[in-house]
């Protein structure tokens, strides 16, 4: 048994060992084979580079000779361009010295034919090349000059067209009238009030029209002066919102309006100050500047003015570079002297320079103010924006109504003409002129007086007020009584 064993064990050795050479003699040959594969590869990898390189060295053997063919075609145009050269020096050379000779025979004949000399005759000759020269540059300098000037005045008008497109201003829309929508229609009978006790004591306070229509759910408050109308309206809203209307109302009612009237300006200057975009307006200013609220230059409001000036100077001078801020504030503050021009001597440029002076602004802005009519001469650029921009803003189309002006100053000359009388104490030019009331004192003026009154103050009209159509006078007297009971 154990020889069995070793001799199974013998042969399944001799068996393990015919397969490890059988397997190790087939790796031996895929590993040939594999590698003759390799091998004949890189052969003709190699072939393949081999036959590049070739090709290369061919193709520069061939730019080579193309380059060696150029540079002898390069030395040989040389050669020629240096011939020709050669040539045209020789040429050049003797029509210079034909050229020489041709002016001094010139000269020769000149001279003789003009009894110069030949040194004259020179002269005579650098003098007319001169002045020849002097013209052609005039004539250059001028095309120059207009060119510059037209390129100059397209490129302004386009800066102020862009600048003009930029703001949306409103056409003139002050007028002499001032609507005010009613809560309802029965609102209309409170205003009149029995009898009309009520419209008569608020027209008689104010010295403005008001002038109730059917089927128009308002009122219309009429009067040439804009500060009488501002104050009526006002009083007529709190007697709207109250909704209690009586003559002792309306007195309390425009009492709180004429108190507020300053209020009203800060608030006005201060909306003005943001829409216009300006920065460190000094707070003694700002209620000058909402008085401009209540003015007018040829219908145009003079705030809204202010404004518009200010953002069209802004754009300006954004487009040409200059100071853009300081253009603003100049422009916003130019027409700052007519809240004052009416009480105080001299123009409102002059008045508002010096205005501005006082409150600390700088140079550059009250020269700006003071020279936007040329009052002065302007001293920075934005001086000359501000200049611009108030003119364009004053004369877009709808900006102004020449008309209006002189129909303040018609009223205004009637009421001092009234005013002049002896025991006069209030003088209301009503119904666009074609109405005088006149208020007196009564312990000057009695009953009778009163009736002779009126006829002298329509005579003085009719001799010295030149109008169309009638104009009515109504003379006021009335006598108030006060006692306190203890």
């Amino acid at each position: 048994m154990p020889q069995l064993i070793a001799t199974v064990a013998t042969l399944i050795l001799l068996l393990v060992s015919t397969l490890v050479v059988h397997f190790a003699r087939r790796e031996a040959a895929e590993i040939r084979r594999a590698t003759s594969a390799e091998t004949q590869g890189m052969r003709e990898e190699a072939r393949d580079l081999v036959s590049e390189a070739q090709r290369r060295e061919e193709r520069v053997a061939q730019r080579e000779r193309d380059l060696a063919a150029d540079q002898r075609a390069a030395q040989k145009f040389q050669r020629t361009l240096e011939e020709r050269a050669g040539v045209v020096a020789r040429d050049e050379k003797r029509l210079t010295t034909q050229r020489t000779a041709l002016a001094e025979r010139e000269r020769e004949a000149l001279a003789d034919l003009a009894g110069m000399t030949r040194e004259e005759a020179r002269e005579q000759l650098i003098q007319d090349e001169v002045r020849g020269a002097k013209d052609a540059a005039i004539v250059e300098v001028r095309r120059i000059e207009r060119r510059a000037k037209e390129d100059a005045q397209r490129r302004a008008r386009e800066v102020m067209v862009q600048a003009m497109q930029r703001q949306t201003g409103e056409v003139a829309s002050e007028s002499s009238t001032t609507w005010i929508d009613l809560p309802s229609e029965e609102m209309k009978g409170r205003i009149i009030g029995r009898e009309g006790r009520n419209i008569r004591a608020f027209e008689a306070l104010t010295g403005v029209n008001v002038m109730v229509e059917d089927g128009v759910n308002a009122v219309q408050l009429s009067s040439f002066d804009v500060e009488r109308r501002d104050i009526a309206e006002v009083t007529l809203r709190d007697l709207i919102e109250d909704g209690r209307i009586q003559p002792q109302r309306v007195e309390a009612a425009y009492s709180r309006a004429v108190a507020d009237t300053e209020q009203r300006h800060v608030d006005a200057g201060l909306d003005a100050i943001e829409s216009a975009g300006v920065r460190g307006v000094p707070h003694d200013l700002v209620a000058t500047l909402g008085r401009l609220r209540l003015r007018t230059s040829y219908g145009q409001n003079v705030l809204a003015h202010l404004v518009e000036s200010a953002r069209l100077a802004a754009d300006i001078a954004r487009e040409i570079g200059a100071d853009v801020e300081l253009a603003r504030r100049a422009a916003f503050l130019h027409d700052i002297g007519k809240a004052f021009s009416h009480d105080r001597d001299g123009t409102h440029a002059s008045i508002g320079a010096a205005l501005a002076r006082d409150h600390g602004e700088s140079p550059e802005v009250v020269n700006a103010i003071a020279a936007h009519h040329d009052e002065v001469p302007q001293e920075t650029l934005e001086a000359v924006i501000v200049q611009v921009a108030d003119a364009l803003s004053a004369s877009r189309p709808g900006a102004r109504r020449d008309d209006v002006d002189g129909y303040v100053e018609r009223m205004e000359s009637l009421e001092h003409l009234v005013a002049d009388h002896d025991g006069v104490v209030k003088v209301v030019a009503m119904a666009a002129g074609r109405e005088v009331r006149v208020v007196v004192e009564p312990e000057t003026v009695d009953d009778e007086g009163t009736r002779d009154l009126a006829r002298t103050i329509a005579e003085h009209i009719s001799k010295d007020f030149s109008f169309a159509g009638e104009i009515k006078v109504t003379v006021i007297r009335e006598l108030r009584a006060d006692a306190v009971a203890g």
